[in-house]
């Protein structure tokens, strides 16, 4: 049953995503309620942090829920410490400190702990899903990517599926599928590169194709909904690349954002904006993105939303319905909520607390 599902999985995965395009950008009619999740990245005991979210976009804490791993204490220097599945219905997060992956079923409540296992290597700081399979990015030693099988309750490793670094312990930050499923993305902040590695039916991982960035410290990155990969740069600027088994292709290349640290990017529902969190201004810059996957500001200045003085915003995400954005506020311990218009422009929606500390932002 478990190889029909695979042989399956790509046509129903390629069924959905029509669906889903041919949906995207519309905001949901009735405005239905959701959630936010982070960590506690504690090395006393790791934890995800659940809060509600109502139709308006306010945050209201669930809970929190232990990981059965432990937190590294200090920052990730990462995007995707905390990933939803496709469906929403379950919740897989990093443990840094013990090296180890956790899985969680989505309640209405909260979340149940399924299991936890260990990450295939030193330091996982970042994680993708895509139907049965999911990647691991780990960081410490000389790094690499892991694959696991998404079972019911469980995972599993899956045998020979550890692949390095394209650069090799060159500071990684992200691990992502492509929408279509077929390859892996991952940034190097150290040597400044892009690595892409073809993904095969059976779920392995070949050898990486190792890309340039436009800009200077590839950091966090996200897709658009024609599949065009959107880059934050650290050192000022974001880029858009067309993804393809052999490697990443500039588009727009280091657009700056005129701000400092441009660290982690997400984009928009309907694909027709990005935003990147600047972690040593205080600041979200957004970006229109092209028809072509161009990339250009919304505000010359770079400011499409201010948080403040030693602020320090980091990881970022998009509810289901597209309608808002929320930033982990490191230097504030918050969780910041912002309503995106129609013209991509942000407008505050509240303000929840977190502990020092929290790593990794998911909602739905």
């Amino acid at each position: 049953m478990k190889r029909l599902f695979r042989l399956l999985f790509p046509t129903v995965a390629l069924l959905a995503a029509l669906a889903a395009a041919a949906t995207a950008g519309a905001r949901s009619s009735d405005d239905e309620p959701g959630a936010v999740y982070t960590l506690t990245n504690s090395p006393a005991g790791n934890a995800v942090l659940a809060f509600a979210r109502a139709a308006d976009g306010s945050l209201t804490p669930l809970g929190s829920f232990a990981t059965g791993g432990d937190g590294s204490g200090a920052g990730l220097g990462s995007q995707g410490a905390v990933v939803l599945s496709g469906d929403g219905r379950r919740l897989f997060a990093v443990n840094a400190g013990s090296d180890s992956i956790s899985l969680f079923a989505v309640r209405p409540g909260g979340l149940d702990l399924l299991d936890t296992v260990s990450s295939g290597g030193d330091r996982p700081i970042s994680l993708t899903v895509r139907g049965w399979l999911l990647y691991v990015l780990n960081a410490g030693g000389a790094g690499s990517i892991s694959g696991f099988e998404v079972g019911r309750d469980s995972l599993a490793p899956i045998a020979g599926s550890a692949r390095p670094l394209g650069a090799g312990s060159a500071g990684p930050a992200q691990v992502q599928f492509t929408p279509r499923g077929d390859a892996l993305v991952v940034t190097e902040k150290a040597s400044s590169t892009i690595d892409v590695y073809p993904v095969g039916d059976d779920g392995l991982a070949g050898a990486p194709v190792v890309s340039p960035s436009a800009g200077g410290t590839p950091f966090g990155f996200d897709f658009d909904n024609r599949g065009r990969l959107l880059v934050s740069e650290a050192a000022g600027s974001a880029s858009s690349y067309a993804v393809s088994t052999e490697g990443a292709a500039v588009i727009s290349g280091a657009v700056a954002t005129h701000q400092g640290a441009p660290c982690w990017l997400v984009a928009t529902t309907n694909g027709r904006f990005a935003y990147t969190a600047n972690a040593a201004a205080g600041s979200i810059s957004g970006f229109s993105v092209g028809s072509d996957g161009t990339l250009a500001l919304l505000d010359g200045s770079g400011v499409t939303a201010g948080l403040g003085a030693g602020s320090h915003p980091l990881d970022e995400a998009v509810s289901r319905n597209g309608r808002y954005l929320y930033n982990l506020t490191d230097g504030a311990h918050l969780i910041s909520a912002f309503e995106i218009a129609a013209d991509g422009g942000l407008t505050a929606a509240g303000q929840v607390a977190v502990p020092a500390g929290a790593a990794g932002l998911a909602a739905s």
